[in-house]
């Protein structure tokens, strides 16, 4: 018996014994089986293959690992995250608010101020903002939506539109950590790890959780993508918008591919002995990250070469549009709406391949001033592709298994900016206390419209939800009890949600 394997026995006894890590070890152990690093366990039968074919025994394995990690039966099986780096603001696309516009420059009361901390308003001299946002109702359910999303507001019949978000962190990054990784502090694994981690991967030659960007880049860089404290394998993979999708991905010149297969069994060898000395899950992790990009290195060009997809697919994504004749202020960089567009369309493609988690930021929503200008062309450089991306996953039979979210950190203000130095009135602050998210496919309930902000979109006035408490709604669609999917780590057991958290049945099929 391998080292290895001893290893990957060892996760199966750890998998019975703890529910605080043995989630973890199984979803490790399906990958090393599944890269034929180790054997299937003792007893396993082999599986028949639904073209006649036969599995091989680690194909085996996998397949009999990752069976048995859902709590209860899933709903979605993917998820595609459109991460709204910036915070949109909702009043003027999600979130009509009449009594909003009638106190137009108005003050708020001093005692709804005293308490409340804001990024740059100056509390004494801010007033209210209305939004000139024309507003109209769509689909059978009569969803309202700005005229900024014209596309968007076709598919109303298929969202959830969650008004009544909140949260305590009114600045961009610790804001951003909280949406990713359930807490805002550093270190932490995000969404898409956990999701991994305990569910495995579908794809054998891609990874289970891709980062695509847009725009300028969002404020919690790479940590809105780590691992944390889960092995690294779990940690999402940034692909680039040009060139190789992973940097050094291709062999150099004069390198053939036997050569490099043999050179990758010698370091799978040299990493085996260091194993059986200081046994480190790392290690084991370094081996699949190896045999992962070696696979990938025929899957990976093959899934960015968009040749194959139809003149009308590339047209309703708009992967070719051209730029917006009034194009302008922060989301206007390097031809974001068409990287946008692109990546909508490269995350169709992989969760046909079998990826779990797709982020896709887009950073360019931080409109303290400008507000007019910026939204209407940011809004102009999504409403196209996600609206594109809903009905093509529709189409396939793909949006029943697949999540697809928009979120951000976390509104705008109802007052107007006002900060010194600029034009007063002009742009929203940050705004934890009520905003948006909207959900789609994957076991969720479209046409309908949950919880409410107050008449001038303040706080919340009904059916507040917590952003730990889309976690653990979010993780029920894929099967999994949030206060289960946990990793012990500095002697006690972490989970998304960390000390909250609770399910929203309403929001399900």
């Amino acid at each position: 018996m391998s080292l290895l394997q001893q290893f990957a026995d060892h996760a199966r006894r750890e998998f019975l014994t703890s529910s605080a890590s043995g989630l973890g070890l199984a979803a490790l152990g399906s990958l090393l089986a599944a890269d034929g690093i180790i054997g299937p366990p003792a007893g396993s039968s082999r599986n028949v293959l639904a073209d006649g074919g036969q599995m091989s025994s680690a194909q085996a394995a996998a397949q009999h690992v990752a069976s048995n990690l859902h709590h209860f039966a899933p709903r979605a099986t993917s998820c595609i995250f459109l991460f709204q780096a910036g915070a949109p603001s909702h009043l003027d696309l999600f979130d009509p608010k009449p009594k909003l516009n009638e106190l137009d420059g108005k003050p708020l009361p001093t005692e709804m101020l005293e308490k409340v901390r804001f990024a740059f308003i100056k509390k004494e001299s801010a007033v209210l903002l209305g939004s000139p946002r024309r507003w109209s109702k769509h689909g059978e359910c009569g969803m309202d939506f700005s005229e900024f999303l014209p596309n968007l507001a076709t598919c109303a019949d298929d969202l959830l539109m969650i008004r009544s978000l909140h949260s305590e962190q009114f600045n961009h990054h610790p804001g951003q950590l909280l949406l990713s990784c359930g807490r805002a502090t550093f270190g932490l694994p995000t969404m898409g790890s956990w999701l991994t981690y305990g569910l495995g991967t579908e794809s054998q030659n891609l990874p289970g959780y891709v980062v695509l960007t847009s725009g300028r880049g969002s404020s919690g860089g790479a940590s809105l993508w780590s691992s944390g404290f889960l092995p690294s394998h779990y940690a999402g993979v940034l692909f680039r918008n040009q060139g190789e999708p992973v940097l050094n991905l291709t062999n150099p010149a004069g390198l053939p591919d036997e050569m490099q297969r043999r050179g990758l069994d010698a370091l799978r060898a040299l990493n085996e002995s260091r194993f059986a000395e200081v046994h480190d899950s790392e290690i084991a992790s370094r081996i699949a990250s190896y045999e992962l990009a070696f696979r990938m290195q025929s899957a990976a060009p093959e899934l960015i070469d968009l040749g194959g997809e139809s003149a009308a697919t590339h047209d309703a994504y708009g992967t070719a549009r051209e730029q917006h004749p009034q194009a302008t202020g922060r989301g206007n960089v390097d031809n974001a709406h068409l990287s946008f567009s692109r990546n909508c369309l490269l995350a169709r493609r992989m969760v046909e391949r079998g990826v779990r988690f797709v982020n896709i930021i887009y950073e360019a929503w931080d409109q303290h001033s400008n507000l007019e200008g910026d939204l209407r062309y940011n809004s102009w450089v999504v409403d196209q592709p996600i609206a594109a991306l809903l009905k093509d996953l529709k189409q396939r039979g793909l949006l029943d298994t697949t999540l697809v979210v928009w979120g951000a950190e976390f509104g705008r203000t109802p007052l107007g900016e006002n900060r010194s130095g600029r034009e007063a009135n002009t742009g929203r602050d940050h705004h934890p206390f009520s905003f948006t998210l909207w959900m789609a496919g994957g076991g969720v309930k479209g046409g309908q419209v949950y919880g409410a902000s107050d008449e001038i979109g303040w706080g919340v006035a009904q059916d507040p939800v917590h952003i730990n408490d889309f976690h653990a709604t979010m993780l029920h669609l894929f099967g999994l009890d949030h206060l289960k999917l946990t990793h012990r780590f500095q002697g006690r057991d972490f989970r998304l949600t960390d000390v909250a958290g609770k399910v929203i049945e309403r929001w399900m099929t």
